[in-house]
């Protein structure tokens, strides 16, 4: 692995930092020779003249990030309004929420139904972010712990919420082998560096038998190929592995689990949020502007997912 230094321009909210990159091989085979596929800057950023590669392996057809910002560097990227990070707003949802729904609605079939509504396991959320998922999974009975790599974030869960949470990653130190029931992954795998190793240690924390429930953008799909750079699921320089359904399967499996199921999951509003952003880069067909409308969103939302070409998929898996 190789690493570079280049600095990152002085904005308003931060000052100059030096940011170091990483050549780095294949995540999951390890291959070195890859095919570039698309080049993208920050969406989240004002303009500073730095862009980011999406590559393929040529062994295993991987895509992720090539080069990117290394481990020390990467939290330059992550601003303290950046959205996960927030605090949900207190809502009381229905319970129906939670049982599959097939409508136009654009809603997608929950993933999160592979979890008993109501149990007195244990489970592990990593990547935890604001904490909602935390807290509904403790009204319903769960003995939850949170695992983010915002301090922010873990402490706003302890004060505001009075729940378990720990800052880092996986490998944690306060975690024991075969200490959790399930392990849940909600769109946090593509945004580590070594993503294999994560599902590793994962697998050490689960007991015999315990659930693996992993949720991430999904690079093989129509919206990817109708917005390309202006992707929502993109998101560059933050994600750094870019899963098919194919190779979602492969990294779990090659961290040792059963995979159980591979699924589409709709979100209308992520297609609402890649018109916005093509609309805003200047690069909006009337038919990317056309996805800027609700009603039209969840009609095509639902069109992916029945060809199986949705930008969000979702795996289940089991020790």
């Amino acid at each position: 692995m190789i690493s570079t230094a280049l600095p990152i321009p002085k904005t308003e909210s931060a000052p100059e930092t030096t940011l170091r990159w990483d050549e780095s091989p294949c995540p999951l085979c390890g291959h070195a020779r890859y095919t570039p596929i698309i080049e993208a800057a920050d969406a989240n950023a004002d303009s500073d003249g730095l862009r980011f590669c999406v590559v393929k392996c040529n062994q295993c057809e991987l895509l992720y990030t090539n080069p990117r910002p290394d481990e020390a560097s990467i939290g330059a990227f992550y601003s303290d309004s950046y959205r996960p990070h927030r605090r949900a707003r207190q809502m009381r949802r229905p319970l129906r929420k939670w049982v599959p729904l097939t409508s136009l609605s654009g809603r997608p079939v929950l993933e999160r139904r592979s979890i008993p509504l109501h149990g007195a396991g244990r489970l592990l959320d990593f990547g935890c972010g604001g904490g909602s998922f935390l807290e509904r999974m403790a009204e319903q009975g769960w003995e939850v712990t949170g695992l983010d790599a915002s301090l922010n974030t873990v402490q706003m869960i302890r004060d505001e919420l009075g729940l378990k949470a720990l800052e880092g990653t996986l490998p944690h130190p306060e975690l024991e082998p075969e200490s959790f029931d399930v392990v849940t992954m909600w769109h946090s795998l593509e945004h580590v560096h070594r993503p294999l190793d994560v599902l590793h240690e994962a697998k050490r924390l689960l007991v015999p038998g315990g659930r693996l429930l992993v949720a991430v953008p999904n690079i093989d799909s129509l919206p990817f190929r109708w917005f390309g750079e202006s992707w929502f699921g993109l998101d560059l320089p933050r994600h750094l592995t870019h899963f098919t359904p194919i190779t979602l399967r492969l990294m779990i499996e090659r961290a040792g689990f059963q995979v159980r199921e591979v699924r589409w999951i709709r979100h209308s509003d992520w297609l609402r949020s890649s018109a916005k952003l093509a609309v805003r880069q200047n690069s909006a067909s009337f038919w990317r502007r056309s996805l800027c409308s609700k009603p039209l969103a969840r009609l095509v939302a639902w069109g992916c997912y029945q060809l199986r070409q949705s930008d969000c998929i979702f795996a289940l898996a089991e020790r």
